[in-house]
């Protein structure tokens, strides 16, 4: 007994003269039964075996109704915290009542069913003047039967296959179709050509997938020691980063089967067809895996599109940053690019599209159509089961079979109601033993481009796909060892071989997935063998990279005074975001027209940080403002082109000032104004002057672009405005001083430009170290220091 919880008293006793009754009414039906034989066997001529069971199911029945009345007058014990005894025994009452009240309650309803049946054939023989006594009645229903029975033998089975028939009519294309997409691969059907050594860039997560894998595959040890296998895992990641190759990769070098099917591929016109297909799922994984040494992986791309929550949440604090056009610029005129983590991933996110589905699009145009003009219940869910579905399907792997558990607790439940079979003789058990759960063991991975916060818990929980592994996107040291890979299946100079080299290739790819690289070297070398090479050359990449980024070049040439002014343009931003950009480096700038855009600067993050200075925030912008103040140096004015610039850097002010609590420099003018007051009444004046030239920048901006921003609260604080007026009016003046103090090198790197039209990696570099730039000193007591715009 659990003496931590006393149980009550009354119910010890109540439950100890259950047990009495019960006995006493055994022995009464036990006592009666010899009378009960012989009038089957005797009266009735019942063979000796049939009188046996007969007498024997008649003591169960009898010992039954004694059970079901007495529950009916007398109230059960409570017996939580009793001794094991009570407790297994009460149990045991319990399910001898529950089958004996099912099958009286059957009895009753089958009384009644005869009852009425009784009574319409007697109003029948009453309305045709037949016999109207009760045998007269019954022997009616008799001929009755008798005549309708063929014909209900003879239709029903017809009508059964015509409901199939229409079932599969109705049902059968399409969900046949949804089957087709579940793909199952044996050790040895597939191979894809891929393994674990060529997903390159993704060392933690080939790690995590390896030890978890092996974890599947031999883990015996892992679950004596107490430790429990994850059920499923996740992939998380923008499209494009490896996550499918990974699984292929897993596919091809693990010894199991593979199951996959598309997320999209449950998606389903009619409301149940979905879970159909989850459950067709299971079924075949779990023959593999009996096939195949009890072990399975199921993958499912795209779980996003099943897996997503049932009721989405907003969260989150700070707004996604701002890109602009098919490269992401930082500008709504397309030409500053700057590579980081965030922009990778919006990038790989844009070249996704709208996701593919798995059926042809005349059957999705079908689909649409019913989903359209159906009764209103009759569909159009599109896969809404597929989840509840696939989480039951996933709790249930463990289950012993259900065919198993449902002929056990049925012949167990019949042997206890019979009262008269023990349960045990000594050590010999007379029931059958619980199914113990299947040995098969199917594990998941989903792989999905969404964040993690957007798809349902229910399915990212520990026990399911409780492991969670991030794919990031390519960073520098990731495409330098894509390109090992990829440069080492393909004949190339050896001067590509260099480190130098491969660092040059890795930074000039800036936003490059896997496949982008692979295509890459590969058209270079189409282009080598094009020209009579055997290997491809450093140019022949670079002529690559500019065919497979979606942004291609256009022809057209610019006139020569305007491709001067883009020259001018794009060497403002290049010569300042050299000297004031910190953790950055230089990888592309072009005059190329592509899309909107007449050119762009390139950069990218030497490292991926989560947080960034104030001085690197001020370089951002002194490079977004060196285009505008390279025109006024060289021009006295600006063209059209500064217009994204100024909307780009007041963004960027802004936010620092709203959102990251930062302001403009101090004046500190002590070391060359002696008298406090004079002092003072100076550094109020160079402020309001920063100010008012941050002022006339903010109004020339486009405000469309914040008008429904998450900044425009800062914007509209005077307070705040004067501080963002005051960062602008710095950093242009910072701008305007470095292009005016390096006119010569800037109109140098304009004329190099002109004459190449686009300069790659270390040429970028190469050329920005050679026109020897300097940092101006800014003096604000000195008046030609301020420009007049």
């Amino acid at each position: 007994m659990d003496h931590g919880r006393r149980v009550n008293q009354q119910s010890l006793a109540l439950a100890r003269e259950w047990r009495r009754l019960g006995r006493v009414a055994t022995g009464v039906a036990l006592l009666t039964s010899p009378a009960l034989f012989v009038l089957l066997h005797a009266t009735y001529d019942w063979p000796l075996g049939w009188a046996l069971a007969g007498t024997l199911l008649g003591v169960a029945a009898f010992r039954g109704l004694i059970d079901v009345l007495a529950h009916r007058l007398i109230p059960a014990p409570a017996l939580y915290g009793a001794e094991s005894q009570l407790r297994d025994q009460d149990v045991l009452s319990r399910r001898r009542l529950w089958y004996w009240r099912r099958k009286y309650r059957q009895l009753l309803w089958l009384a009644a069913l005869f009852v009425v049946a009784l009574l319409l054939t007697m109003l029948l023989e009453l309305a045709f003047g037949g016999d109207t006594s009760i045998g007269g009645s019954i022997e009616t229903m008799g001929d009755l039967f008798a005549a309708f029975a063929p014909l209900l033998i003879q239709y029903v089975p017809i009508i059964t296959v015509l409901f199939f028939a229409n079932f599969l009519i109705l049902f059968g294309p399409l969900l046949l179709l949804g089957i087709q997409q579940i793909k199952g691969y044996e050790p040895g059907d597939a191979d894809w050509g891929v393994k674990l050594s060529d997903v390159r860039g993704q060392v933690e997560a080939k790690q995590e997938i390896t030890r978890v894998v092996s974890l599947w595959q031999s883990g015996e040890e892992f679950e004596k020691a107490g430790g429990k296998r994850e059920r499923g895992v996740l992939f998380l990641g923008a499209p494009g980063t490896g996550k499918t190759m990974l699984s292929k990769g897993i596919a091809t070098s693990f010894n199991c089967p593979f199951v996959s099917i598309p997320g999209s591929g449950f998606a389903q016109t009619f409301i149940g067809m979905d879970a159909v297909l989850v459950r067709f799922l299971a079924r075949k994984a779990k023959k593999l895996a009996a096939k195949w040494g009890g072990q399975c992986i199921v993958f499912i791309d795209e779980i996003d599109a099943v897996g997503m929550r049932r009721q989405s949440l907003g969260s989150g604090f700070e707004p996604e940053p701002a890109f602009h056009g098919p490269r992401g610029a930082l500008n709504p005129t397309g030409d500053l690019i700057l590579e980081t983590a965030e922009w990778r991933e919006w990038l790989f996110n844009e070249r996704e599209g709208e996701r593919a589905w798995a059926y042809p699009a005349p059957v999705v145009r079908l689909g649409d159509a019913i989903k359209r003009f159906m009764v209103p219940g009759m569909g159009g869910t599109g896969g809404g089961l597929a989840l509840n579905q696939l989480l039951v399907v996933m709790d249930g792997i463990d289950d012993p079979p259900a065919t198993k558990r449902f002929l056990t607790r049925r012949l167990n439940t019949f042997l206890d109601a019979l009262y008269v079979i023990p349960q045990r003789i000594g050590r010999v058990k007379l029931r059958l033993r619980p199914p113990r759960p299947r040995k098969e063991e199917i594990y998941f991975i989903g792989a999905c481009n969404v964040a993690l916060e957007r798809l349902d818990p229910a399915l990212t929980r520990p026990g399911r796909m409780g492991r969670h592994i991030h794919f990031r996107t390519p960073a520098w040291e990731d495409r330098r060892d894509i390109f090992d890979l990829y440069l080492g299946k393909v004949a190339h100079e050896p001067e590509l071989d260099e480190p130098y080299r491969r660092d040059e290739l890795a930074r000039i790819t800036n936003g490059y997935s896997p496949a982008m690289i692979d295509q890459v070297c590969s058209l270079a070398l189409t282009y080598a063998h094009s020209d009579g090479r055997e290997a491809f050359s450093r140019n022949d990449l670079v002529e690559a990279m500019t065919t497979v980024e979606a942004g291609v070049a256009i022809g057209q040439p610019y006139p020569k005074h305007e491709e001067r002014a883009t020259a001018i343009h794009e060497a403002g931003h290049a010569v300042c975001g050299h000297l004031y950009l910190e953790n950055r480096l230089s990888t592309r700038l072009s005059i190329r027209k592509r899309g909107s855009s007449g050119g762009h600067h390139m950069t990218m993050e030497i490292e991926d940080r989560i947080g960034h200075w104030r001085s690197e925030q001020v370089g951002d912008l002194v490079w977004t403002l060196g285009a505008m103040a390279a025109e006024h140096v060289f021009y006295g004015q600006n063209t059209t082109g500064v217009g994204g610039d100024l909307g780009s850097a007041t963004r960027r002010a802004a936010r620092m000032v709203g959102v990251h609590g930062m302001a403009p420099a101090a004046i500190d003018l002590a070391d060359r104004i002696e008298d406090e007051e004079a002092r003072a009444e100076a550094e109020k004046k160079a402020g309001e002057r920063f100010e008012r030239i941050g002022y006339q920048l903010m109004h020339r901006s486009g405000g469309g672009m914040l008008a429904d921003d998450a900044y425009a609260s800062a914007l509209g604080d005077p307070d705040k405005r004067r501080l963002i007026a005051g960062l602008l009016g710095q950093a242009f003046v910072v701008a305007w001083n470095t292009i005016r103090l390096n006119r010569d090198g800037t109109e140098h790197v304009a004329e190099r430009l002109i004459s190449a039209g686009e300069l790659y990696g270390e040429d970028v570099t190469a050329l920005l170290d050679g026109a020897v730039l300097r940092k101006p000193a800014i003096d604000v007591t000195d008046e030609t220091t301020w420009p007049a715009i």
